[in-house]
């Protein structure tokens, strides 16, 4: 009898008769995924193989007819795969299991004792259980140390360890550690809970390693594991909620799993990959002797939040991963584009500052010897107090930088802090040479377009101008990119600054609206603004019954309308004047703020939510810099925001965080909208993975929403989100109808990357529709007809190129393409020819032979006769070079290879930049290559077909940016010629290169995945053989932006 459900079941010939008799609409089936069969099929066998043991049992069959049984199983096998090794796995006819072993001159046996004398665990350490700390089962801390003495190497990971604890199983360890066993441990100074005397005792233990994070608003470790290596390969772990206290680990209702590696291999696999990526983490500091004194001042800091800054300058500040992509991405915009003026955009409270100073602190060391002066301007006093005590910590110097500002009078001008007041009223301008400032800062920039700011960013010419804000679009319309070239150098995405917990969680609610925009006129790049004004506060009922819903809707979501704190975003002054108007009438204490309201009335007003006066304060579009209200819980989205921008300010002005406040509500009004309307940006803004659509998120609930969030939507608004989405780029007819109104809409002209810049797309979402761009304007009645003979061909292959983020590559490619006609391929130099033959293979997929073949000449000039296709994709190549954002280098690998470090590339490209033109016939991750004496790693970091698959997750990741875990096939013994190749590479004279992607096909846009090269890796050590687990080390850091998706287990 099959039962409505959920089931990940292996359909046998029996489900098979009875879903037979089911029909479509109600079953759900899917393939086994290759990655994961052996796994799933055995599991499957494990059930049968269990049922014909009991069966024979059953029947009167002894142990020996149930081993005869299994015996006729492994006989299969053997014959099958015709492997001997299968011939030694037949049970043996004793029935017997191996219980305990020891070492030839044990110690233990000159005293009368055998291996049966042995202490074991209580419960299995073949099969997993759990403790509850209930009365018949073993008491956790006996068993810990019956594991203690009976392990060959233990890891420990706690947030504290208390004395109380660490001594009941002081003993064991003790035994343990001088008996050659290797202990590891990590803890922190959590809240101040750790005792001295605990590490202070493990410290003198031998071989006994410990590390220490001092950081614990930054590391936030609240796990507990202890896991027990044998060499025996039964390995338990102890994962739960029991820290090193006695009550934890004797008396306390605490819950604790026991894993073991027999029949939960996945997860100790797991285990022991986080564990090694968290112990070579930098955040983890190691623990001797010399740092007693320190471990004591963080513990009674943290227990009494000291706010003594003494240590801070001799502490090293290191950037979070966030912080380190965004230096990387103006370290790229300088070197790759030359790009000096940098627009920086981050939500307050993400570490703008910080960030500046780390980029400055970079370019002191790039100008050693100089006086690298620099002048930081902002224009509050508590803005500059602060930015100048996080400059000292960073450079680590107490006397850097002078304040001058307010009643702070400065000796110097070399470092100067200055408030835009007080360098105005000096005439700083006339006083000094234009390229006095090497480096400039100017914080909060917004404000930069206000005539105070004119002289300032008019005279000077520094080396480098970097502009902080968190707000980019003001609210006169005046952009201030235009000081930027129109770029924004680096942005920090809302979700990373929410996971790393800088910002506070929010609960997003997609509430049906009832008025209905589709018919609403639409001028350039969005809605009329009057329209939609009369539409919300004039129109009668429709108004009333909209305001209506509005207070039904926060009524329903928000826990308690008494601590509401709230802002309402509206269109227009009057429709803030009307939502006042109605809410106050509706027992909703409220008040409308303009642009035109006094400092003293905002302020006022601002005091008067916080204290609980008001409920809301509904204003017009963003909400004013100068009045930032941390406390706000509560944000409505009261009108369609057009602009991504304008929609993330309004957002981060509720995400700040806050005493006693532990997420943002937040209710976007969604009716049915104009079909240029763009949704999909807006929630793909709020998702932390960016290679899943809106509407796979959508469809399954969001899944992708950062730590801590929540997003739904309502029926009928979910509706309207998915019809827009669909009909605007999910659908080759939706990009033509963008394109027919692009140039109408933005005023812009309609090239490739003005669309693609516009509209937030990736040039595959055109591509993957199997139409290219330039057919896309003649049918939008952009453009003139064409037919070209290459159209199908490149159509293709765009997609192809639309990965392409290699400089070297690029230059080349835009220079060829511009003058085929007068192209000799013949007398190329030898790296130029793989560059041709890497563009030869992606675009007609196959390699050429020789560069005087003719079908290959053909080939190549019949490119000059489709003058648009051969437009579109230099065109395309161009964008792709404009949104590099790392630098790349050459790699040694013996000869002269076009493949640069940190670039992407098609399997198909990367094999013929290494000479083997015969790429269709690699089908394995790893390919020898004798004449070049490489060993090419080709790396799939998901191996299933699904985000998520622990099965297989584990096999192949980096443990931090320098060290790469990787599984070999499960052929290589370690003491093969490929196993022994791989250990003694370096002494045989041949490289590893390795290339990693995340998954094997793009989920998104179709198509196999493509490879990210980490350059070449050196062997470190390796663990098992049959596969070997070996640990190389790569001669290049892997840059932060590579890192999230190559380290798996990085938390936030």
């Amino acid at each position: 009898m099959l039962y409505p459900g959920l089931y990940e079941q292996v359909i046998n010939n029996a489900l098979n008769s009875e879903l037979a008799k089911i029909p479509e609409a109600r079953k759900s089936t899917a393939p086994i995924d290759t990655a994961e069969a052996a796994k799933v099929l055995a599991q499957y066998l494990t059930d049968v193989v269990q049922k014909g043991l009991e069966n024979v049992q059953d029947n009167g069959g002894g142990i020996e007819a149930q081993i005869q049984l299994a015996n006729q199983i492994v006989t299969t096998i053997q014959n099958t795969t015709q492997e001997t090794d299968f011939a030694a796995l037949g049970v043996d006819q004793r029935a017997e299991q191996l219980l305990a072993l020891l070492q030839q001159n044990d110690l233990r046996l000159a005293t009368g004792k055998s291996a049966k004398d042995l202490d074991r665990p209580e419960t299995s350490i073949a099969q997993s259980s759990l403790f509850t700390g209930a009365i018949h089962e073993p008491q956790m801390y006996t068993e810990l140390k019956k594991e203690i003495v009976s392990a060959d190497r233990i890891d420990m990971l706690v947030s504290f360890i208390k004395w109380s604890g660490l001594r009941l199983i002081m003993d064991e360890l003790r035994q343990f550690a001088q008996s050659g066993g290797e202990l590891r441990i990590i803890t922190t100074s959590y809240m101040g809970a750790t005792d001295v005397k605990a590490i202070e005792e493990l410290r003198a233990l031998p071989n006994t390693k410990i590390k220490v994070s001092y950081d614990t608003k930054r590391t936030r470790l609240h796990a507990k594991t202890y896991v027990f290596y044998r060499n025996t390969g039964f390995t338990t772990a102890y994962v739960g909620s029991s820290n090193l206290s006695n009550a934890a680990i004797s008396s306390g209702l605490e819950w604790n799993v026991k894993v073991t590696r027999k029949d939960l291999p996945e997860t100790i696999e797991k285990i022991a990959a986080t564990f090694e990526s968290y112990w070579n983490s930098s955040e983890f500091e190691y623990y001797d002797e010399g740092q007693r004194e320190r471990l004591t001042r963080a513990l009674k800091a943290e227990k009494y939040s000291e706010t003594d800054h003494s240590g801070i300058y001799t502490l090293d500040i290191l950037p979070y991963s966030y912080q380190q992509e965004i230096l990387d991405r103006l370290n790229a915009e300088r070197t790759v584009r030359g790009y000096n003026r940098n627009l920086v955009v981050a939500a307050t409270g993400t570490g703008k500052t910080v960030i500046s100073a780390l980029d400055y602190k970079r370019f002191c060391k790039q100008h050693p010897g100089q006086p690298c002066r620099l002048l930081f301007v902002a224009h509050r006093e508590e803005i500059l107090k602060q930015s100048l005590y996080t400059f000292r910590a960073v450079l680590k110097d107490a006397n850097f930088g002078e304040l001058y500002v307010g009643s702070h009078k400065a000796d110097s001008i070399d470092h100067l802090f200055v408030s835009i007041q007080t360098f105005n009223s000096q005439e700083f301008a006339a006083k000094t040479a234009a390229d006095f400032y090497d480096y400039i800062v100017v914080d909060e920039f917004h404000h930069a377009a206000a005539p105070a700011y004119q002289k300032l960013l008019e005279y000077y010419q520094p080396k480098i101008l970097l502009g902080l804000t968190a707000t980019p679009e003001r609210m006169d319309g005046k952009s201030v990119l235009d000081y930027f070239g129109g770029r924004i150098a680096a942005e920090i995405r809302l979700p990373e600054a929410i996971d790393r917990k800088l910002l506070c969680p929010f609960q997003y609610f997609g509430v049906t609206d009832t008025a209905d925009l589709s018919s609403l006129k639409w001028c350039t790049g969005g809605y009329d603004k009057n329209e939609l004004s009369n539409l919300y506060t004039l129109s009668g009922m429709v108004a009333e019954r909209r305001a209506d819903l509005v207070v039904n809707s926060i009524l329903k979501y928000v826990t308690d309308i008494d601590d509401v704190k709230g802002l309402g975003f509206c269109v227009s002054i009057a429709h803030a004047q009307f939502m006042a108007r109605y809410f106050n009438t509706h027992g909703i204490p409220s008040m409308a703020l303009t642009g035109d309201s006094p400092d003293e009335e905002r302020n006022a007003a601002k005091q008067r939510l916080v204290s609980g006066e008001l409920r809301f304060l509904f204003v017009v579009d963003i909400y004013n810099e100068g009045v930032d209200i941390p406390e706000v819980n509560t944000v409505l989205f009261l009108r369609p925001t057009e602009s991504l921008t304008v929609f993330l300010q309004q957002l981060g002005r509720g995400l700040r965080l806050a005493e006693n406040k532990d997420c943002l509500t937040v209710l976007d009004f969604i009716g049915q909208a104009n079909k240029k309307y763009n949704f999909d940006e807006k929630f793909a803004a709020l998702l932390s993975n960016t290679t899943r659509s809106v509407s796979r998120e959508l469809k399954e609930g969001f899944v992708s929403a950062p730590k801590g969030c929540y997003i739904q939507l309502e029926k009928y608004a979910a509706k309207y989100v998915l019809d827009n989405i669909s009909a605007s780029y999910d659908r080759t007819s939706g990009l033509v109808a963008r394109a027919a109104a692009f140039t109408e809409d933005t005023g812009l002209p309609l090239t490739l990357g003005n669309f693609l810049d516009y509209y937030h797309l990736d040039p595959r979402a055109i591509y993957s529709k199997k139409v290219c761009f330039s057919r896309l304007c003649v049918r939008a009645g952009a453009a003139s007809d064409f037919a070209e003979p290459l159209e199908e061909t490149m159509t293709k292959a765009l997609a192809r190129f639309a990965v392409v983020d290699s400089r070297r590559w690029i230059h080349f490619l835009l220079e060829l393409l511009s003058k085929l006609d007068n192209t000799n391929f013949a007398v190329l130099s030898p790296v130029e020819r793989r560059m041709l033959q890497m563009f030869y293979v992606t675009l007609w997929g196959k390699t050429a032979e020789s560069w005087d073949d003719e079908e290959v000449l053909d080939n190549l000039y019949a490119l000059s006769d489709s003058p648009v296709l051969l437009g579109e994709l230099q065109a395309l190549l161009q964008y792709q070079y404009d949104r590099i954002d790392f630098i790349d280098e050459p790699v040694d690998v013996g000869f002269d290879c076009p493949l640069d470090l940190h670039c992407t590339y098609t399997r198909d490209q990367l094999l013929v930049a290494l000479d083997f033109l015969k790429p269709a016939t690699v089908r394995e991750g790893v390919k020898w290559l004798p004449e070049k004496q490489l060993d090419v790693f080709f790396v799939t970091l998901n191996k299933a077909d699904k985000d998520y698959s622990p099965t297989t997750m584990y096999k192949d990741y980096s443990i931090n940016e320098s060290l790469f875990h990787w599984q070999s096939q499960s052929t290589t013994a370690e003491n093969s010629a490929t196993g022994q190749r791989y250990i003694h590479h370096r002494e045989k004279g041949s490289r590893v290169l390795l290339f990693v992607r995340e998954f094997k096909a793009e989920a998104r846009f179709g198509g196999a995945g493509a490879y990210t090269y980490l350059g070449t890796v050196n062997y470190v050590k390796h663990v098992g053989s049959r596969p070997m687990n070996i640990t190389w080390r790569l001669n290049r850091p892997i840059p932060a932006k590579f890192l999230k998706k190559t380290n798996k287990l990085i938390v936030g």
